[in-house]
């Protein structure tokens, strides 16, 4: 398996481009091993990942995050650990480190040489990473669905209807601290592929009061208001630097500019 990854490298051009699909079947893996373990009967794939597998999305993304979906007991180090038993079953040399002592657990797998052995550093012992983050207390409100996809390996797993992945984007926007370039390009790109999209406006308050959220929170008729304000005032440099490296086509930031998108949102 880890040739298989080497050679999907070695058929791309440029740095980002073999580090990007390299990481990516790691994902796929990762993914089909949680499957295998019964993992998605009660955990749902999120986030941008979640979008580029099931929706084609024209990003690549570096995290995996999950959101418990039942209330059940939940052993995120055991999950790690069989993680780390296949990956090295299929010849990777990797150290997993975790941390579920907050709501949202999180673990870093540590890939060690794959960077050299993809002849992308000139570095044996370099590593580079996965994240994985799971949700145990998520907002209530997400509307479930059942997916399966082949992107690697078949897979089958839970994840939220397209309103509620876009309520969670939506969030992400009006609360994160800082600016982080790949949600601005998600703005555009769900609003270019749905024209008529809504999010699902239930979840998104709950995910606004949750942390924090002060004062009157969107509804289905200010929105895009909202996400029109954040947009406008964003330094687009920072937007287009974040992104870049992650773009399947780095023209891409031409089509969803600042403007653009400002445009997509008075629609």
């Amino acid at each position: 398996m880890k040739d298989y990854a080497l050679e999907l490298a070695a058929s791309q051009k440029g740095y980002n481009a073999k580090l990007n699909i390299m990481r990516e079947y790691l994902q796929a893996y990762v993914l089909r091993i949680l499957q295998d373990s019964g993992v998605f009967r009660t955990t749902a794939f999120l986030g941008g990942t979640a979008l580029r597998f099931l929706y084609a999305l024209p990003r690549f993304s570096e995290d995996l995050d999950f959101s418990v979906t039942e209330n059940l007991p939940f052993s995120f180090g055991k999950m790690m650990k069989k993680i780390e038993q296949e990956l090295r079953l299929a010849g990777y040399n990797i150290s997993v480190v975790y941390n579920d002592k907050k709501t949202v657990h999180d673990s870093m797998i540590k890939f060690e040489g794959l960077l050299y052995e993809a002849g992308l550093s000139p570095l044996p012992k370099q590593k580079f990473s996965i994240k994985v983050e799971i949700d145990t207390n998520p907002p209530r409100g997400a509307v479930l669905k059942t997916h399966i996809i082949n992107k690697y390996f078949p897979i089958s797993f839970l994840s939220y209807d397209i309103p509620s992945l876009f309520a969670g984007k939506l969030h992400a926007l009006l609360s994160r601290q800082y600016t982080k370039g790949r949600d601005f390009f998600d703005i555009g790109w769900y609003l270019s592929r749905w024209r008529d999209v809504n999010p699902n406006i239930g979840m998104l308050g709950n995910c606004l009061r949750q942390t924090g959220w002060k004062g009157l929170c969107p509804s289905l008729t200010d929105w895009r208001t909202y996400i029109y304000k954040v947009v406008e005032k964003t330094d687009w440099n920072n937007v287009v630097k974040d992104v870049g490296n992650f773009l399947e086509n780095p023209r891409d930031m031409e089509v969803f500019s600042k403007e653009n998108i400002l445009n997509l949102l008075k629609d």
